[in-house]
């Protein structure tokens, strides 16, 4: 007796009696996990920075009305609000209160001269500009550079541990952050997320041409590579985490909510060097940082003196991307209580989305065999949907021999929504129904991916892509 199959139906499953209803369905974002931590871990420790302390429902009130004062001044949904600061309360709390209000935050890399600040804000379109005052002389002539009817309006920041207005020379704006919050309401309830992949991020990446590309990533990315973080470094609750990564890398990775989602505390510091990061790692018993191989570099180079850590302290776990580590940089850093966790991604795909998994049988091998192996960009991400190493015209995959160079390809939630006034190069980054990341790589037979070469002229320094251009 045959069978038949009866022709599909149009309508999905179950579609005539289930629609999508605020009581089954909420759109995905990142600022949620505050009010989660907020009401759990009201007392906990939230950020530290010198001698600054507050806890998590300090920092959630802050938040709160940072995001009304910002709304009081017109900010709306759509709206850039740039930030050029060092990894401070202010920046952090950033990372809440523009998104709160619809508004897209637009984190400034602090190393970038004048002319290409003045480029961002421009085709940015920032609306409001929140500078720490370290960097006035910079942005005053970034701003100048600027049409008077197309400036933003400047909130300035004066740090607690930083130069102040003197060392700077002047304040740019008519108000500072601290006496700007307080124009704000702390119990403030922003308006509902209706639309997860409306823009939450713009993050500028060098391009092959002279200026920069405008990244723009969503609600529910940010969410999703959140969670993936902690995912992938098998994060317990109440981590540690040093800000030894950039906030305007890609937000710091999406750190500054993947730590707030576990109830951690955001150990802040304006700049980088060995001793800081010794020092801070044992006052506050640090169990997580991220960096660069040159944060690495610094560690493993610092005096004796420097690299003598409290007997009993935890070992830290360090995320690194960027080129490879040396196998001799993984085995020192072991031997002075890091773990080495090997990560690879961009700012298009909101930073890591690849991970060096270890194997329990890699623990049997020679130091050298094992660092050489954990040196790998690894394999997908659990948040990443979609990972291959392929030819970037037919898109067929390379075989997994280690020796075929393909280029690296990605797809899923967690990639970008486009590159901002750029059609073409988002069209292009796109082609195929993969986002094509410009990195030459091998597929070994384990099915790990080993970067080799760029097929773009971009340099890398300081784990930023610069072109050579």
């Amino acid at each position: 007796m045959e069978h038949t199959i009866a022709a599909p139906m149009l309508e999905a499953f179950g579609a005539a009696e289930m629609r999508q209803n605020p009581a089954n369905f909420s759109a995905l974002s990142p600022v949620g996990f505050l009010f989660r931590t907020a009401m759990l871990f009201p007392e906990r420790a939230a950020v530290i920075h010198g001698a600054y302390r507050a806890d998590w429902r300090q920092t959630e009130a802050r938040c709160r009305c940072l995001a009304s004062a910002l709304r009081a001044i017109g900010v709306r949904q759509g709206d850039v609000v740039a930030v050029m600061a060092p990894n401070i309360p202010a920046h952090f709390e950033a990372h809440f209160s523009i998104p709160m209000v619809g508004a897209v935050i637009n984190p400034l890399n602090t190393r970038l001269d004048a002319e290409t600040l003045a480029f961002i804000l421009q085709h940015g379109e920032a609306r409001v500009l929140l500078t720490d005052c370290e960097y006035a002389s910079v942005m005053a002539e970034a701003l100048a550079r600027i049409p008077q009817s197309k400036r933003p309006t400047v909130i300035d920041i004066d740090d607690t541990e930083g130069p102040g207005k003197g060392a700077s020379g002047r304040r740019l704006g008519s108000i500072e952050y601290e006496s700007f919050l307080k124009t704000g309401d702390p119990t403030y309830l922003p308006p509902a997320l209706t639309n997860e992949w409306q823009a939450i991020m713009l993050s500028y990446t060098s391009g092959t041409t002279g200026n920069p590309k405008g990244v723009v990533t969503h609600h529910r990315g940010a969410f999703l590579n959140a969670i993936g973080n902690t995912l992938v470094w098998r994060m317990p609750m109440h981590p540690v985490y040093l800000w030894s990564l950039p906030m305007f890398h890609a937000s710091g990775w999406c750190f500054p909510w993947a730590i707030t989602l576990q109830g951690g505390t955001h150990v802040c510091l304006r700049r980088v060097d060995a001793a800081t990061l010794y020092r801070l790692i044992d006052a506050h018993g640090v169990t997580h940082m991220c960096g660069a191989p040159v944060v690495m570099g610094l560690l493993l180079n610092a005096p004796d003196a420097e690299q003598r850590r409290a007997v009993g302290a935890p070992r830290v776990h360090l995320m690194t991307a960027g080129a490879a580590p040396p196998a001799a940089v993984i085995e020192g850093m072991e031997q002075l209580g890091f773990d080495v966790t090997h990560v690879y991604g961009l700012t298009e795909v909101y930073g890591p989305v690849t991970i060096c998994a270890p194997q329990e049988k890699w623990a049997t091998e020679p130091a050298e065999t094992r660092a050489r192996l954990m040196a790998r960009q690894g394999v997908a991400s659990p948040v990443l949907d979609g990972l291959m190493v392929a030819d970037p015209v037919t898109l067929y995959p390379v075989p997994w021999d280690g020796e075929t160079l393909g280029e690296v390809m990605m797809r899923g939630n967690v990639v970008m929504k486009g590159y901002l006034h750029n059609r073409r190069a988002t069209e292009d980054a796109f082609h195929g129904g993969w986002f094509h990341t410009g990195d030459l790589a091998v597929c070994h037979p384990d099915g790990y991916i080993e970067i080799r070469d760029r097929s773009k002229d971009i340099v890398i320094s300081g784990g930023e892509n610069i072109s050579t251009i």
